[in-house]
């Protein structure tokens, strides 16, 4: 069985009933359903190779959010951001062993906020982190979570080759004539789908946590998933090199792919394997997508769709030799934008899209908002409720992102030594490199995405930019508050 990764759409239905129907609960019920380093390789986001039927159909009962981005670009940080509904500095998480109750032991998670609320709460899959202490959060659920914690070799690889190695990391790819089920992820969903079973009988309503770990590394799916594409027709990196002009702080390594049995130390890739490595990942994808199709039809077939809040996303995004660039772990576009999608039934703009900025840091009060509970307190992340009944009104003018570097070394520890913080407006994303102890900043980067939307130029240098650089550090020296839509900061 495989780990999936995650995605993000919100689905938000309104409860009613048919005379003669069973009385549904007075609060609507919760899919929320998490995809691991799933950028936004859907064709609800205009990607022409993608083959995603069911998140398609999702979104286009739903509002897609082209422009959402997550608080740090690494599964832990990020996703205990989206669960707590505060940004990495907040928590004091920043990297991969960090439990988020080490520095806020009373903080009130989004499932268990829902709990409080008389939901019942269950989580099958990675939700929070996939190994270790921040994988459990005990508070956050009514049931003991199932498969969260998953490191078994035989979960992640299903040919003999793969089976007889040695460590977690075998091979980048697989591809194996094995049904769903043979990887972690279609175990998820068996698990999940026998959920909705047992709950949708209960009493109270519940909020069901689905987390997928494809598309992570490595790449194994069923053969049917590779056998959607022509490989030779899947695009290449638009850019295969690092930007002009960026800092060794901004496109170092974090060695994740190069770990893998098939991949050279020194990550130098020949083009037949970056041409199998993204094949592989697109069917991660489709593989994903097949799982949520299942979830999705297992709603209709209970007929729960009518009272259920649907949230699917993606953690971060991820890096297919963009840039010179593997995984994820950086600043970069590709890394902190994910999808997003939220679907309400019967809204009254099913299948909109809107280009305004969000935040995974977003998910939590959303989710309150639209099921009628208390708001968190605490939250650094606004109700995006009113942009969906207004996908084109004015939202956030900046998303806020971060990535920690030891001062050598691809992996940090904690904050590190230097901390990169950036900034992404409507036309820019800029960064600065600050000394963690002393705050000084050490390096700059600013991509303007009018002319250079690939951030293959760092333009922060060029004298006639020097009012634009002035005009991004003050607002990534402000913080998230300063960005908020006007009227809405006057109530955080």
């Amino acid at each position: 069985m495989k780990y999936l990764p995650i995605i993000f759409v919100l689905a938000i239905v309104i409860p009613w009933q048919n005379a003669g129907a069973k009385p549904r609960p007075e609060r609507p019920n919760v899919l929320f359903v998490a995809i691991d380093d799933l950028r936004p390789t859907l064709g609800c986001y205009d990607d022409q190779t993608a083959i995603t039927p069911n998140i398609d159909r999702l979104a286009g009962r739903g509002t897609v959010f082209n422009r959402a981005y997550c608080q740090q670009a690494v599964c832990s940080p990020s996703r205990l951001s989206l669960l707590t509904g505060r940004r990495p500095d907040t928590i004091r998480v920043w990297d991969l062993a960090t439990h988020f109750r080490a520095a806020a032991p009373d903080v009130v998670t989004l499932p268990q906020h829902f709990r409080n609320h008389g939901y019942h709460t269950r989580s099958v899959g990675k939700v929070y982190h996939g190994s270790g202490k921040p994988s459990k959060d005990p508070p956050s659920w009514s049931v003991e979570p199932k498969f969260d914690f998953v490191r078994d070799p035989k979960v992640r690889y299903a040919l003999p080759k793969n089976l007889q190695g040695k460590g977690l990391k075998r091979s980048a790819v697989e591809a194996a004539n094995v049904p769903d089920n043979a990887y972690i992820d279609g175990i998820v969903c068996d698990a999940a789908v026998t959920a909705l079973a047992e709950l949708h009988t209960g009493q109270q309503p519940f909020f069901l946590a689905v987390g997928f770990r494809k598309p992570h590394l490595p790449f194994c799916a069923p053969q049917k998933y590779w056998d959607l594409y022509d490989r030779a027709k899947i695009p290449l990196p638009a850019s295969n090199k690092h930007p002009q002009a960026a800092p060794e702080l901004a496109v170092r390594s974090w060695k994740e792919l190069e770990g893998y049995t098939d991949i050279p130390g020194d990550g130098r890739l020949s083009m037949a394997k970056v041409r199998e490595l993204r094949h592989g990942y697109y069917a991660c994808v489709s593989y994903a997508d097949a799982l949520v199709g299942r979830l999705l039809d297992e709603l209709s077939r209970l007929k729960l769709a009518d009272n259920t809040v649907i949230v699917v996303w993606g953690d971060h995004g991820f890096h297919l030799g963009e840039q010179g660039l593997w995984t994820k772990a950086n600043n970069y576009e590709l890394s902190t934008r994910v999808p997003l999608i939220v679907s309400v039934p019967g809204q009254a703009h099913a299948g909109a899209k809107t280009d305004a900025l969000v935040e995974l840091v977003d998910v939590y009060p959303t989710l309150a908002d639209v099921c009628r509970l208390n708001a968190p307190v605490g939250a650094e992340g606004i109700s995006l409720k009113p942009l969906m009944a207004e996908p084109t009104r004015s939202w956030k003018s900046a998303a806020f992102s971060q990535y920690p570097r030891a001062r050598e070394g691809s992996r940090h520890r904690g904050h590190g030594d230097i901390m990169g913080y950036t900034v992404r407006t409507n036309r820019y994303r800029y960064v600065e490199w600050r000394e963690w102890n002393s705050t000084d900043v050490i390096a700059v980067e600013l991509y303007e995405h009018e002319h250079d939307a690939d951030e293959m130029k760092n333009v922060s240098g060029q004298p006639e930019q020097e009012r634009t650089v002035k005009q991004l550090s003050r607002i990534l020296s402000a913080g998230w508050k300063s960005a908020l839509p006007v009227g809405m900061e006057r109530d955080q």
